[in-house]
């Protein structure tokens, strides 16, 4: 809707002013009668008093609806000047005031009804050939008279363009069927708002409505449509539209209220001039701070507002105006009929031309507008909304034109049904000016619109247009005079912008409203749009507060770490002594203490030790499937002959020791003569474990993606730890029996005991094996590789360093020890000394 401009005259002051017959210019005679529905007057009497079905007070004049008015009746009078545009046909009008009350309305509206030459409306079950008094109806111009009217006229198919109607609802065909308008719906003018939002991005903002149809189907469409845009609305109120409303002063309060709370910067004022006047003046009362006020075209430019005592107190106003042309010459034409009804000569004419017309039972026509003059309307002159009601006038004309008249410009006079107008209507296309319209799919002309601010000029307001908008919006935004100390634009917004690597997280019920949330470590946000975090895919990661993900890196024990270069170097060290002794073992194979500790098989003990110091090299480097099928066999494999060899040692020394008096059989036999024998029965048994072990349930090379954050665990997987404990235990028991058959030998102090080293050397082992389990079981996967390799290595140190490394320091320090005597093989002196002949 356009700009109104209220203007108050008392019955007394009117009189006094010079007459015009203005009164009688809103009926004339013609061949088509178009009908009028104007605001000439304001309802001065209160409608919640009313107790009668009798007539309204409307007293005080309606400049801006007087001028409208005019500018359908300077469109007909030019097209009945015409000698293009329906040549020889003469139009006719009937204009009445809506008094801007839809009860009002209705009364024109029903007398537009009646059948043609009458003042009744027929009751008909077929309305096709039904002739109304009026052809088609120009107006009204506000959405909720509109949407009364329309349903009445859609019943009739008589054609209804409004010109200031911009109300979404009235685009339903299936609810206003003849409705059209001149102007655009408010859905576009509720794109343009969003895009200016966007353009400064406020996103957060409170939405104001009048309780009226216009006001809640606007703060409806806009909520609809800022929902997909990241915007929110704080706070959603409705004023009374009504401003004689007795709860008006509360509803505005507990509003202004709750727009305090919201603490918005920006306010979309959805509402017509009045209750927006009301609702301005109580938030001066009020004092609320000054905010960015976003007009409708309904009250942006209306005097009714911009009068209310320090306006410019309420902050900054940005709005939009329907785009539309000038009336060509209508100024000049307003300002001659002013002249012209002051002349009794043109005055008695224009009363012949009424009484022409059928009997009026509503009466004479805005009395008020007699005591018009050029001062109460100059300001409302230049409306955009005339040019809006003379564009409807002409629409009508070349459907007229189209239906009436032959393609050589010849036309012929006769009834016309209205729906007949009605389809020519929705097809025409028409020029003004030099410039096309036409109605589009939903009835609706659209020129798009102008962004409008108002700028402060003293004590006046000046309106600046900042830019325009048809499907995009272009505006200028150093013209706009903000209110802010520093000029700028306020900041408006209830979310904040999220760093790399955050997340949006919904704060409460509004969308724009949220939390940055980081992005925990494996997981990744790639737009500052998320509001979910991605995991990474298993074979990558991320540290916290990432953007994207890194390829992880391969753990496992590395030769070049430097736990692996002491574990290595242990091992060369062990390897080394290994080596020594069995050098030295070697060299002295014949002598006394090589022979009692168990001669050739030390060798094979030795070697086998070396092997099994050499095999924790396994256990380092990258595994492979052929290097976990080899780790854990070897080892039992290497190991058992060491203790094979120790345990025939111990039997033979249990036999001697426990067993001296017994008769000898097979198992004496055996044990002191054939000890190659058990070392090959334990080699054999291990072996088929340890193949048992390869075949059914072997080792195999996994990755881990969930033990450490950056990197991915290499290890071989132990399928059957049942398997393992079985392999492994088999030299256990060895270890056991040997402890069992040595623990309790006693021997002469002149005599070296062999028995005990054998009883220390299964002591490490055993030491060994109890550091290896709680701590494999405990520590983190990525070191239970460097503990195997550490227990093997002990296990190994304790077997060097109580059972051969002490025969070595004899070998190789105390030679004089190295005798028959000191090392003289206790079994054969037990013989001797159990014999009766010695």
């Amino acid at each position: 809707m356009s700009v109104f401009f209220l203007l108050s005259l008392g019955l007394d002051w009117a009189r006094a002013q010079s007459y015009h017959c203005m009164s009688s210019q809103f009926r004339r005679p013609g061949d088509y009668i178009l009908g009028g529905l104007f605001p000439f007057t304001v309802l001065t009497s209160n409608v919640t008093e009313r107790t009668l079905p009798d007539i309204y007070n409307c007293e005080r004049l309606y400049a801006a609806g007087l001028v409208w008015a005019l500018g359908m009746k300077i469109a007909i009078e030019e097209i009945n000047n015409s000698t293009t545009l329906l040549p020889g046909i003469r139009l006719g009008y009937d204009i009445y005031d809506t008094c801007m009350e839809p009860v009002v309305t209705l009364q024109p509206s029903l007398l537009f009804l009646s059948r043609a030459g009458t003042n009744s409306i027929g009751i008909l079950c077929n309305y096709t050939d039904y002739q109304t008094r009026v052809t088609a109806v120009i107006g009204p111009h506000d959405s909720m008279l509109s949407s009364v009217t329309a349903k009445l006229f859609g019943f009739f198919l008589i054609p209804q363009i409004s010109y200031g109607a911009t109300m979404e609802a009235l685009n339903n065909e299936e609810l206003y069927p003849s409705f059209l308008r001149t102007v655009p719906s408010d859905k576009r003018q509720l794109e343009a708002m969003v895009q200016l939002l966007q353009a400064f991005k406020w996103n957060w903002i409170a939405v104001i409505g009048s309780n009226d149809e216009y006001g809640r189907g606007g703060l409806s469409l806009l909520s609809s449509m800022v929902a997909s845009k990241q915007i929110c609305i704080a706070f959603e109120g409705l004023i009374p539209a009504d401003v004689s409303n007795p709860s008006l002063q509360v509803k505005m309060r507990q509003t202004i209220q709750s727009i305090n709370e919201s603490k918005v910067n920006v306010i979309v004022l959805f509402a017509s001039d009045r209750p927006v006047r009301a609702f301005f003046k109580l938030c001066l009362e009020l004092e609320l701070s000054q905010k960015v006020w976003l007009a409708t075209e309904a009250w942006v430019m209306s005097d009714v507002v911009t009068s209310v005592d320090k306006i410019q107190a309420v902050g900054t106003v940005i709005g939009f105006v329907i785009k539309g042309g000038t009336v060509p010459g209508f100024e000049e034409y307003v300002y001659r009929l002013l002249e012209l009804t002051q002349e009794d000569g043109f005055c008695n004419t224009s009363q012949e031309e009424v009484d022409k017309m059928d009997s009026d039972v509503l009466g004479p026509q805005c009395w008020q507008c007699n005591y018009i003059s050029r001062r109460n309307i100059t300001a409302v002159l230049k409306h955009r909304q005339t040019y809006a009601v003379y564009t409807a006038v002409y629409s009508v004309a070349h459907a007229l034109h189209n239906l009436l008249c032959s393609q050589r410009g010849k036309c012929h006079k006769g009834n016309i049904k209205s729906w007949k107008l009605l389809d020519k209507l929705k097809d025409v296309h028409f020029n003004i000016s030099n410039q096309l319209h036409h109605f589009e799919d939903y009835g609706s002309i659209n020129l798009g619109y102008e962004v409008i601010g108002w700028r402060w000029q003293g004590s006046g307001i000046e309106h600046i247009t900042l830019g325009n908008f048809n499907t995009k919006l272009n505006i200028n935004t150093s013209f706009v005079q903000f209110h802010t100390e520093d000029g700028k634009a306020p900041i408006s917004e209830c979310l904040t912008t999220c760093q790399a690597g955050q997340i949006r997280r919904m704060k409460g019920f509004h969308l724009c409203c949220y939390d940055c949330i980081d992005c925990e470590r494996g997981t990744y946000c790639s737009s500052p749009e998320d509001t979910t975090c991605t995991a990474c895919p298993m074979e990558q990661w991320s540290p916290g507060r990432s953007t994207r993900c890194y390829d992880r890196s391969e753990k496992y024990l590395f030769w070049s770490e430097p736990l692996a270069i002491i574990l290595v170097a242990l091992l060369i060290f062990a390897v080394t002594l290994t080596c020594l002794s069995g050098s030295l073992f070697l060299r002295n194979l014949h002598t006394p203490v090589v022979q009692a500790a168990g001669g050739a098989m030390c060798l094979v003990g030795l070697l086998c030790l070396a092997l099994m110091c050499l095999s924790c090299g396994l256990y380092i480097g990258k595994p492979s499937p052929t290097v976990c099928l080899l780790q854990q066999p070897s080892f039992a494999l290497c190991l058992n002959p060491c203790f094979s060899t120790i345990t025939a040692k111990a039997l033979q020394i249990m036999l001697v020791n426990d067993f001296a008096s017994s008769r000898r059989g097979f198992l004496h036999n055996l044990i002191q003569r054939r000890p190659w024998a058990i070392v090959a029965l334990c080699f054999l048994g291990e072996s088929a474990l340890c193949l048992g072990y390869i075949y059914v349930n072997p080792s195999t090379p996994g990755k881990n993606y969930k033990l450490l954050a950056t990197q991915v665990l290499i290890q071989c997987r132990i399928k059957s730890w049942a398997a393992f404990a079985i392999m492994h235990g088999n030299n256990s028991l060895l270890a056991f029996t040997s402890f069992l058959c040595t623990f309790m030998v006693q021997t002469s102090p002149k005599k070296y005991n062999i028995a005990r080293s054998i009883t220390f050397a299964m002591l490490a082992y055993f030491i060994a094996l109890i550091f290896f389990i709680p701590t494999y079981a405990t520590v983190g996967l990525e070191y239970q590789p460097a503990v195997q390799v550490s227990a093997m290595l002990m296990c190994a140190t304790g077997l060097l360093a109580a059972y051969y490394l002490p025969k070595c320091y004899i070998l190789r320090f105390k030679p004089d020890w190295n005798t028959v005597d000191y090392f003289q093989d206790y079994t054969k002196e037990a013989t001797q000394e159990n014999d009766p002949k010695n």
